[in-house]
């Protein structure tokens, strides 16, 4: 019983002293440079002595002992580790002031990428590549915009970005840079007068188109009405004057086929004409012909 009790205190024991332990002695290890660990899309340059021994950037766990041989066991005395990403980035520049053809103080807004293709020349070629590389795309851009018409500034912002890059891209490949996409974002009006005046002349010049298409319609809807209008009158004018035609035509057919229907149906047309017009009618029995002299 005391034999497994102290087998289970033991355990714990041991347990514990690894907890505590196997993290500082990993921190020891590493701090030794006995191992490394490189993350995704990241460069370590070593130097001993100020010189560069060497670059790590395949990502995981690393062991400099197995890459540069026993110097490596000099570095955490004599050496320095730099670690640099690699990774893509992005940057935006802003408000670039730039001179139309016709004068106008124009700013642009360029958006560019950019990635560390040799972490050892970033690192030792240039004090501030970073900043280096913003003037160049910035001074490029300009030089390419400048005295350009204000419409093709506006307009053709695919094909100047493109420019740009061209422009840039050498420069950027001295201090070991690869130069992504380029494009230009944004071309704005710098002046806040000149703004206003144009949208002024916007709001104007809408103005009259709306009044202008709202008259061409009304026009468009009068001459419309007029010709139908027309067109109405003209087709009851014909059945106006086809009208006698087709009735004196029934009934020439009727007087044909049955005389005594003809008599009824003029006997009904002359008292509807009668009572239409409102007239006075006096009756009179038959064989009253000596009141009809008198």
């Amino acid at each position: 019983m005391l034999l497994d009790l102290e087998s289970i205190l033991g355990t714990v024991l041991g347990f514990v002293l690894g907890l505590v332990y196997l993290p500082l002695l990993l921190f020891i290890a590493r701090a030794c440079g006995l191992y490394t660990i490189v993350r995704e899309r990241e460069a370590h340059v070593f130097t001993l002595f100020g010189k560069v021994i060497g670059t790590v950037d395949e990502p995981g766990l690393r062991f400099p002992l197995s890459h540069f041989g026993l110097k490596a066991l000099l570095l955490p005395l004599f050496g320095k580790t730099y670690r640099v990403s690699i990774c893509l980035r992005q940057h935006y520049l802003r408000n670039l002031t730039v001179n139309s053809e016709e004068g106008t103080l124009m700013g642009v807004g360029i958006w560019y990428e950019m990635r560390v293709s040799d972490p050892v020349a970033y690192l030792f070629n240039n004090a501030n590549p970073d900043a280096s590389l913003q003037a160049n795309v910035a001074s490029s851009t300009i030089l390419t915009l400048s005295n350009l018409k204000m419409d093709q500034m506006l307009e053709d912002r695919h094909q100047l970005s493109c420019r740009v890059r061209t422009t840039v891209s050498p420069l950027s490949e001295q201090w070991d840079y690869t130069l992504g996409s380029v494009y230009i974002r944004k071309v704005s009006f710098t002046d806040q007068q000149m703004v206003e005046n144009i949208t002024e002349k916007v709001v104007k010049r809408l103005v009259q188109v709306t009044s202008a298409m709202k008259q061409y319609g009304e026009n468009r809807v009068g001459l419309i009405k007029s010709e139908t209008a027309y067109k109405v009158s003209r087709k009851l004018a014909e059945a106006a004057a086809s009208r006698p035609a087709i009735v004196g035509a029934a009934l020439n057919a009727i007087a044909r086929n049955d005389p005594e229907i003809l008599e009824a149906v003029l006997a009904v047309m002359e008292t509807d004409q009668l009572l239409a017009s409102h007239a006075q009618v006096d009756v009179l029995p038959q064989g009253a012909e000596i009141l009809i002299q008198v």
